[in-house]
């Protein structure tokens, strides 16, 4: 499957399909091992620790302190890693509707953490993302603005 680059075409076959339950941020001292009893969904180190994205179950089973209880959307288009403008657009539209979003890009498709009280919410914003339910330019005037402006975009 070829990965996708184009803008337009991102939104347009994003199909956003949000995971059953509720994941949870942690973190571990660097210097520690991950718990064999953790089937972590992501992992990350950085300096003041190794951050864990587990199931909220997990985290309370192991009695681990966590934070951001949070549903897992993904967005099942294969977007190119080097992809121009696709989180941006996505993540703007949640800022304007008050909604946090933790974004991960994996090698096949990107994947957005909200908060789990926000969900359903997260969930309707994106399918008016997908410029079949709106005119592009309404969506995003910053980018008709650069259009207008003599910028190239590759919305199509």
């Amino acid at each position: 499957m070829t990965s996708e680059h184009n803008l337009g075409a991102l939104l347009r076959h994003m199909r956003p399909k949000m995971l059953d339950g509720t994941f949870v941020f942690c973190t571990i001292p660097t210097s520690e091992a991950i718990p064999e009893a953790l089937k972590p969904l992501l992992t990350f180190r950085e300096q003041e620790g190794t951050t864990l994205v587990i199931p909220r179950e997990e985290a309370e089973a192991a009695g681990l302190r966590y934070a951001f209880p949070s549903r897992l959307i993904t967005l099942t288009v294969h977007s190119a890693l080097d992809a121009v403008g696709f989180l941006a657009a996505i993540t703007a539209r949640l800022a304007d509707a008050g909604i946090s979003v933790n974004a991960v890009s994996a090698f096949h498709h990107d994947h957005l953490f909200v908060p789990d009280d926000r969900a359903e919410e997260a969930m309707a914003v994106l399918l008016c993302l997908q410029p079949s339910r709106m005119g592009f330019a309404a969506l995003y005037p910053s980018y008709a603005t650069s259009i207008r402006d003599g910028h190239r975009l590759d919305l199509d």
